[in-house]
């Protein structure tokens, strides 16, 4: 064991006091702060992709609360998303408008808007790729209670 012996006299010939401390057991607490940090970490990660992304109570875009009163009518075709109503038919709108079917009446929908949509879609399936990473699954299992 190593072991660090300091000289704590007050140097005006008083009796000398030493204290012992040992360096394995201070390398061993700063390892599981830094352990514990890292685990923290590694919580807060985990929880901000389920909350901030996969929460099902919540509109996946804009983020409004999902109630009774704007749950979307289920549309011609499957929305893989959960949204609001009002980002359902957006979305219905999107798709209706990359089939070159679109509502002339609804001159905001640009290329901007038509690129926000695109990216929006893009980064949804950024994060789905992220979910089904190696990585994120071994975070995921490291975090699983010991079931010893």
């Amino acid at each position: 064991m190593s072991e660090l012996t300091l000289d704590t006299s007050c140097g005006h010939g008083g009796q000398a006091m030493g204290n012992i401390i040992s360096l394995d057991e201070k390398l061993k607490g700063t390892r599981e702060k830094q352990d514990a940090i890292i685990r923290k970490r590694k919580l807060l990660a985990v929880r901000k992709i389920f909350r901030c992304t996969h929460c099902v109570s919540k509109c996946e875009k804009c983020g409004v609360q999902i109630t009774a009163e704007n749950n979307p009518e289920v549309p011609a075709f499957r929305v893989p998303y959960n949204f609001c109503d009002s980002c359902s038919e957006e979305y219905v709108e999107y798709i209706e408008t990359l089939k070159g079917k679109q509502n002339e009446d609804f001159y905001w929908h640009n290329d901007a808007w038509m690129k926000l949509w695109s990216s929006w879609i893009e980064h949804q399936g950024a994060v789905d790729s992220y979910l089904k990473s190696k990585e994120f699954e071994r975070l995921l299992d490291e975090l699983k209670p010991n079931q010893t």
